[in-house]
């Protein structure tokens, strides 16, 4: 049975060890996943992609572009090379591309590169409601016709796409990647306003002008697009993942240990660092790294999740887990996703003293949670099972972790080696 991915695995973790020693940071899922998509669009040459995190979305994709007849080829762990000159269809389909939100890039890609693409809807976790509708918006603004039919979104532009303003109505990271992969190779400029800023913007964005493109702007809340005629190929390494590390700053807080975590840009980390200080724990940045120290009981804090450079929705479900044993009432706003509360549940079984009503939780926290069978609902709530077994007294199994395998590489062997105790089994 291989290792990732298998639906009977569960993960079976002791807790009550304090957490030390160094962790290195593998490459940001949310970025690999749009980069993947757009090296379809060089017209020679090949990509060459490092730093790429061995997770199964990943692996997913990579197995979806060699399906459209390019080539791609392992160079070594994390490190692929994508030859884009055969492709022979514009169909993307799949069973595990419905699992996968970033299925959606392909259509800007293919967009861009034929004029034309046939994708999967895509799917992702169930934590609320999350339209393509500004992608949608986006591609016809620049003049392509969209369709969506029997689960599949057809996009075609015969006249090929022209450069345009477009004004995008909710801050959405999906759509400003989307619209910047389709608006490379358009013809003239195109403006994105009101755009994410995202790290992982910001290097698909670097990305695609290593290939030739002229993108401006990234990071910023308008983004400039000049359309160029061919894209050629690069060597590129993916950004380290900020959500992993914070994942890994919040489960050292919560086992009141000192975790030196490496290949990181502190920067990127700086609304979870606050946070952290603010709750009475040590940070250290280094130049690519935080060390997180703690030796006592952390403080109850709020938060509102927000987008960047606000305190990441992604990293909510894993800082509610250590809220509920920090001391005092902590209050959690949820402003980005109205299901991202899925987890609390599972918080619960293990005596964690929380109320929810809408997007607000309310947080009292107790001494110690209590080891129990719980399940991981979505990626981040897995994360989030994953620090209160570390903390909790007892043993936690966790069920359902296909989720937390599609976005932490080596999750287990990670804490292991931090001296955490958790165990991989199969039924």
């Amino acid at each position: 049975m291989k290792r990732m991915g298998a639906l009977m695995d569960k993960l079976i973790i002791e807790g009550g060890r304090r957490l030390s020693g160094d962790v290195v940071i593998g490459g940001a899922k949310n970025a690999a996943l749009a980069i993947l998509p757009a090296a379809l669009l060089t017209d020679e040459g090949y990509c060459d992609i490092d730093n790429l995190p061995e997770i199964e979305d990943i692996k997913c994709l990579e197995n979806t572009i060699g399906s459209l007849g390019a080539r791609v080829s392992k160079q070594n762990i994390g490190h692929v090379r994508i030859e884009a000159s055969h492709i022979v269809s514009t169909l993307v389909q799949g069973e595990d591309l419905r699992r996968i939100r970033a299925s959606y890039y392909f259509i800007g890609a293919l967009l861009a590169k034929f004029g034309k693409a046939e994708v999967v809807y895509p799917g992702g976790c169930e934590i609320g409601v999350r339209p393509i509708d500004q992608h949608i918006k986006g591609f016809e603004a620049m003049g392509a016709t969209i369709e969506v039919e029997h689960g599949i979104i057809r996009a075609y532009s015969e006249n090929g796409l022209k450069g345009a303003n477009i004004y995008l109505d909710v801050v959405s990271v999906g759509a400003t990647i989307n619209i910047m992969l389709a608006a490379s190779k358009a013809e003239g400029v195109t403006v994105i306003e009101n755009a994410a800023k995202e790290p992982h913007i910001v290097d698909v964005a670097n990305f695609l002008n290593t290939m030739g493109a002229n993108i401006k702007g990234a990071g910023t809340d308008v983004i400039k697009v000049k359309g160029v005629k061919h894209l050629k190929g690069c060597s590129y390494s993916v950004i380290p993942d900020q959500i992993e590390a914070g994942t890994f700053m919040i489960a050292a807080a919560a086992t009141r240990g000192d975790v030196v975590i490496k290949n990181v840009i502190p920067k990127h980390l700086e609304s979870i660092t606050a946070k952290l200080l603010e709750m009475g724990i040590s940070i250290e940045e280094g130049e690519d790294s935080v060390r997180v120290s703690c030796s006592t009981r952390t403080k109850g804090i709020n938060i509102k999740t927000l987008p960047y450079p606000g305190f990441p929705t992604d990293l909510q479900q894993p800082m509610t887990a250590l809220l509920t044993v920090s001391k005092g009432r902590s209050i959690v706003n949820e402003s980005i996703f109205e299901a991202r509360f899925k987890h609390v549940d599972e918080l619960k079984r293990m005596g964690a003293n929380i109320k929810v009503e809408g997007k607000i939780a309310v947080i009292e926290g107790i001494d110690c949670l209590s080891g129990a069978e719980v399940v991981a609902t979505d990626l981040r709530a897995g994360a989030a099972m994953v620090v209160a077994g570390l903390i909790a007294d007892g043993i936690t199994t966790i069920a359902n972790i296909k989720y937390i395998d599609r976005g932490y590489e080596k999750i287990e062997e990670k804490f292991n080696n931090l001296g955490g105790s958790i165990k991989r089994i199969h039924e």
